[in-house]
């Protein structure tokens, strides 16, 4: 059904390959527009918003460590490490 497309970066003008397997990947998740960057600047793109982010320092409930978020904590809700985080969605 679907077959790989050769696209070309906004940002950088390389060529790049929209695969068969992203193409039904933004189907089920109900994307309709083609990707407009290669991969490498989607990345870097990703990696600069994320470093704009404000971070807050806050302690762990479950092990107590100092940790960072990237949401003002509310008082009175825990609030988890990366680590304790993950146990948390094991349960």
């Amino acid at each position: 059904m679907y077959q790989d497309e050769q696209l070309t970066c906004e940002d950088c003008g390389k060529e790049f390959t929209f695969t068969a397997g992203e193409q039904e990947f933004y189907a089920e998740k109900g994307l309709v527009n083609k990707p407009k960057r290669c991969p490498e600047c989607r990345k870097s793109r990703r990696v600069k918003q994320r470093a704009k982010r404000k971070m807050y320092e806050v302690t762990c409930s479950a092990c107590g460590c100092q940790t960072q978020v990237p949401f003002k904590p509310i008082e009175g809700k825990e609030v988890f490490c990366k680590e304790c985080y993950a146990k948390q969605q094991d349960k």
